[in-house]
């Protein structure tokens, strides 16, 4: 069998009618990659936009107050972001963060702590002011929900989004997976509570 092979291979070799499907072999299979990892990026490209464009209509709708019946103001945010992302990112997965701030400088603080061994973070053991009254340490002080009336609202997403080709994976993302991120913060309008 190996015999036949090497023959085979040595006809191959010096046969000139031989040489075109070898030629072709070596030069569609990196085409093929090429052209896939192109979709695959510009999927990436296209979900990013359309998670970046449902958060926006979602904070638009949320800043108004308006709860619709059937369903509460969180659930409808949720549902905005997840018929913008036309079925291409599973919320199930994603985390997504309505927090509520009591200033815009507040976004993104944790509660104030005593380094005692300077390391930079929190330990458990370190004296912390307990902002929220909850008994522990909070990396950031907002509180979930979609606020009242005048409330500063940050609405975030995350999702690592699963690469299709491996090959892709050795050039962007890590992990077999993409990060995808979205932010926006707003300030709700004010609303009559009853």
């Amino acid at each position: 069998m190996t015999k036949n092979l090497l023959r085979n291979l040595r006809r191959l070799a010096v046969e000139p009618s031989g040489s075109i499907p070898v030629e072709f072999a070596f030069v569609v299979t990196p085409m093929v990659v090429l052209m896939i990892g192109i979709v695959e990026f510009g999927m990436i490209l296209f979900t990013g936009i359309l998670l970046e464009s449902g958060l926006r209509d979602a904070s638009r709708f949320g800043i108004t107050g308006l709860e619709e019946e059937g369903a509460s103001r969180m659930e409808q945010i949720v549902q905005i972001v997840s018929d913008h992302t036309l079925g291409l990112v599973d919320l199930s997965v994603a985390q997504f963060d309505v927090l509520v701030y009591p200033n815009y400088a507040d976004i993104g603080r944790g509660e104030a702590f005593v380094d005692g061994n300077a390391n930079g973070a929190y330990d458990v053991g370190e004296t912390f002011t307990d902002e929220n009254g909850n008994g522990s340490h909070d990396a950031d002080v907002g509180t979930a929900g979609a606020g009242d009336s005048g409330d500063i609202v940050v609405y975030r997403i995350k999702y690592d989004w699963p690469l299709l080709t491996p090959f892709a994976g050795t050039f962007i993302g890590s992990d077999g997976t993409f990060p995808l991120r979205a932010s926006i913060a707003v300030r709700n309008e004010p609303w009559e509570t009853s």
